[in-house]
């Protein structure tokens, strides 16, 4: 009975590996330098169907088509940057999952940390303004809270 139950895990466990966005094994280049250079790009790229994964991991039509591209330019020897550059000179920073620190995505980098001094901002000018006092209770309230404490 034991030796079923592991025979069941091993199939469950071999069934339940993550499957990567490659559609066939023709995508994958021979060399395994290369092809290992071609996943780290692509895995810097964003999918433009899917917009939160790689294009490593979607299983998107475009996503694919971007893949092979990519190995392309991995196959005629070009660097890195270079592979992103053309692919933002295609389709804008937004290509990218992590886009660069520059002037026009300062506002993208910086909105959490201004969104959390502003919130801390409001809430310091309510706090002053009223003080830390709480407001006294109106009359229904305070013959809701005689009733609620007379209550076992």
């Amino acid at each position: 009975m034991r030796l079923v139950i592991i025979l069941v895990l091993i199939i469950i466990n071999f069934f339940s590996i993550p499957t990567y966005g490659l559609d066939s094994p023709d995508e994958i280049l021979p060399n395994q330098r290369q092809e290992k250079k071609a996943e780290e790009i692509g895995s810097q790229l964003r999918c433009l169907v899917c917009q939160n994964e790689s294009i490593e991991d979607s299983n998107a039509e475009l996503a694919r088509d971007l893949r092979k591209v990519v190995r392309q330019h991995v196959q005629a020897g070009e660097t890195d940057d270079q592979i992103i550059q053309w692919m933002v000179d295609r389709y804008g920073n937004f290509v990218r999952l992590s886009p660069p620190l520059n002037l026009a995505t300062a506002l993208l980098w910086f909105m959490p940390l201004l969104a959390l001094l502003t919130g801390c901002l409001i809430a310091l000018i309510n706090f002053r303004k009223k003080g830390f006092k709480p407001s006294p209770l109106n009359k229904d309230e305070e013959k809701r809270l005689e009733k609620l404490m007379k209550e076992p």
